[in-house]
Order: C-alpha cells, then sequence, then structure tokens
C-alpha cells in the first residue's frame, strides 16, 4: 500500500468512526485526560508540587509544546515554497 493509500484508509476509518459516534465530547475525554497527566508528569515528575502550580505549569507546558508544533509546521510550509520555488 501507498502512502497515499493509507492515509486514505486512515481518512475513512476516522470519518466512518466520526458518523456513527453520539457523544464527541465523551469519546475525547480519556485523550485530553491522558495529554493533560502528561504535560502533569512532564512539569512534576515527583508529585510534589500543589495542585494549582502543577496545573498552572502543566499548561505552560502544553502552550509550549503547541507552539514547537506551529513552529515546525511553519519551517515546513516555508521550506516546500522555497522549494518550490513560489513565495
Amino acid at each position: 500500500m501507498t502512502p497515499a493509500q493509507r492515509t486514505m484508509r486512515a481518512s475513512l476509518a476516522a470519518h466512518t468512526r466520526w458518523a456513527v459516534e453520539p457523544d464527541r465530547e465523551k469519546a475525547l475525554q480519556p485523550a485530553r485526560d491522558g495529554l493533560l497527566a502528561r504535560f502533569e508528569r512532564q512539569v512534576d515528575p515527583d508529585g510534589v508540587l500543589p495542585p494549582a502550580e502543577r496545573a498552572r505549569r502543566a499548561e505552560s507546558a502544553r502552550k509550549a509544546f503547541y507552539r514547537s508544533m506551529q513552529l515546525k509546521s511553519s519551517r515546513a510550509r516555508a521550506a516546500r515554497r522555497g522549494a518550490s520555488g513560489t513565495a
């Protein structure tokens, strides 16, 4: 299977799943909880911070993570523009 075919297959599976899901919010809650726990472990691996401080730091770690993804995406788009010769 080519990479494009794998992408199409994955997209088909995702659309099929979400077409029958009655409550997306509830279905995605475990993923959101897991991601938050990841950032909390990152900023407080020993679990010694007060909950409010841990949450504040985890939110900053989450924002930093998404900003780094934005930067990588921006650089990739710029590289593609440069490679294609268009601005």
